[in-house]
């Protein structure tokens, strides 16, 4: 990589009350780049639009009013938690935003510069388990089953799931604050702090998230893994999404997820669209119709259709089928949500998940220390490491990490080092030894990745952690080993260890996306902002 290679590094948005690592999808936080989205139709200075990636299901709607308006619409899509951080700051550049739920732009909006807040859907988080597991474990036709019930099948071992991270995803924050409520000793008062300190409660909520078997940190990726394996029995997710994934499971002819909803911990997304007032009265035109069309019937009736309950929580009669009850969906009951906690208390509570209550990672770092990483390359990696290795700033970033967490790094070149290994939250060991060592030779890329699985794979208890492999290049691999070898031996381990790559300078970006399916991961663009790539790779385990 040569030094007039540079890159711009964004500069860290700092939230007032919290700050989380980027969440869901990849974009950059401006739409002058090209948008994540931009409607065919329409001809006019575009609306601009920051919204979850939950709405990505809502392009075609969105086309169809471009269509009829000639409006021009654009849409990056970020996570909830991003749009709430982006609300903090002086210059928001989007015409409104459209995030999975009020929650953060309550707790992000504190200029007050929205405008027009209007729910557009409804959906709630619930656990969708396979049907005979379901069955199994009595829930099936059920509409009280509580929290309690799930958190004792899986104590008992007989359940284990799927769940987006609290600090990256709203999905897994709603589902985690849904399960602490349950927990509070005045559940419909609502969780305090001072519940937060309950050993009862404490005790509770760790031996719940120790059944977490996979993390994310997005809810459609979350989905896309469960239909990538077969290994997995249960999610929790967006009624929605569930509805998502029977669908394809049902095309596939496989087994089909039942809808469990918690009725001490539930919790509800109302994907509210806002206007961002900077005082352009034809653009806040602009955006109002927008917005009555995504509430008119016309736009209600395309929303129930993707599994979305419409902004009152109900579905019309015509829509009814799409919500089938022989998946447990159940469209007749009473949603009764949780009341969501002060916000110094929700603080409080996601950096407890991060610290405390979480099941601990087990994360190898396998760093390219290639030739081509001389220079500029090497110190912006050692940049990023410092946002997630250095005590403090982790904390401020949400990444610190348990006392019960492993963190290994490993570096390649010509050949594999040696790992160093490091228990709990403080990894300025590993940042110590990353800055010693040297960078030079070829890139030993695939060796690197199954010394990593090796290593893992010699852990006796394992499944005590959420294991995963953070793989940095920057360059092809030229080593003696291919994606083939990497496949063979992979299997041989017969682990389920994901392989997240963060792509960098001239990666070649097939070989990662071969390792990133292999090990059902993904692969994330450090190309742009490195840092950012290492915070979101952190949402996954």
């Amino acid at each position: 990589m040569t030094a007039g290679r540079k890159r711009l590094v964004l500069p860290l948005l700092l939230f007032l009350l919290v700050l989380f690592a980027a969440c869901d999808e990849d974009p950059s936080d401006s739409p002058s780049r090209s948008a994540d989205f931009e409607t065919r139709s329409g001809s006019r200075s575009p609306l601009t639009i920051v919204a979850g990636s939950e709405n990505k299901i809502l392009e075609p709607l969105i086309e169809e009013y471009a269509k009829e308006s000639g409006q021009k619409i654009q849409v990056d899509y970020l996570g909830s938690l991003d749009i709430m951080k982006l609300l903090s700051s002086e210059d928001i550049p989007y015409d409104a935003v459209w995030p999975a739920s009020t929650l953060w732009i309550n707790m992000g909006d504190s200029n007050h510069i929205l405008k027009h807040t209007k729910t557009t859907a409804v959906t709630p988080v619930i656990f969708g388990i396979r049907k005979s597991l379901a069955h199994e474990l009595g829930f099936v036709g059920r509409d009280d089953v509580k929290m309690a019930e799930i958190t004792r099948a899986i104590r008992a071992g007989k359940l284990s799931f799927c769940m987006t991270s609290a600090t990256q995803s709203n999905s897994g924050a709603s589902a985690y604050l849904a399960f602490l409520t349950s927990m509070a000793q005045s559940p419909d008062k609502g969780l305090t702090s001072d519940d937060l300190q309950s050993p009862a409660l404490r005790e509770e909520i760790t031996a719940l998230l120790a059944g977490v078997n996979r993390s994310s940190g997005s809810s459609n990726w979350l989905m896309d893994l469960f239909l990538m394996s077969r290994g997995y029995d249960a999610m929790v997710n967006y009624e929605q999404l569930i509805i998502q994934t029977n669908r394809e499971l049902e095309r596939q002819k496989k087994e089909p997820l039942y809808a469990v909803y918690p009725v001490d911990g539930l919790s509800l997304s109302d994907a509210p669209l806002a206007y961002v007032d900077k005082g352009d009265d034809q653009k806040e035109k602009t955006f109002l119709d927008f917005q009555d069309f995504i509430l008119s019937d016309q736009g209600q009736d395309a929303i129930e259709k993707t599994g979305k309950r419409n902004a009152f929580g109900k579905i019309s009669d015509r829509n009814r089928k799409y919500y089938p009850k022989e998946w447990g969906i159940s469209i007749d009951r009473t949603l009764s949500p949780i009341r969501f906690p002060a916000n110094d208390t929700i603080q409080e509570a996601l950096t407890l998940y991060q610290t405390s209550f979480k099941k601990p990672a087990y994360t190898v770092y396998v760093l390219d220390y290639s030739g081509s990483m001389y220079g500029e390359g090497n110190k912006e990696m050692l940049r990023a490491l410092e946002e997630i290795w250095q005590p403090e700033k982790a904390k401020a970033n949400f990444l610190l990490g348990t006392d019960r967490d492993v963190s290994v790094f490993l570096p390649f070149a010509s050949t594999v080092g040696e790992p160093v290994t490091v228990e709990g939250g403080d990894l300025e060991p590993l940042l110590t030894e990353a800055r010693n060592t040297p960078v030079e030779g070829s890139t030993s890329l695939f060796e690197g990745a199954i010394k990593a699985i090796d290593l893992l794979s010699q852990v006796d208890n394992l499944d005590d952690y959420t294991p995963a492999v953070v793989l940095l290049t920057d360059g092809r691999a030229n080593g003696t080993m291919d994606m083939e070898g990497f496949s063979l031996l992979y299997k041989d381990f017969g682990k389920d260890i994901p392989v997240f790559s963060i792509t960098f300078g001239d990666a070649y970006d097939e070989e990662v996306k071969a390792l990133a399916e292999r090990t059902r991961a993904r692969v994330f663009n450090g190309r742009e902002n490195l840092i950012d790539a290492f915070k979101k790779v952190k949402g996954y385990n």
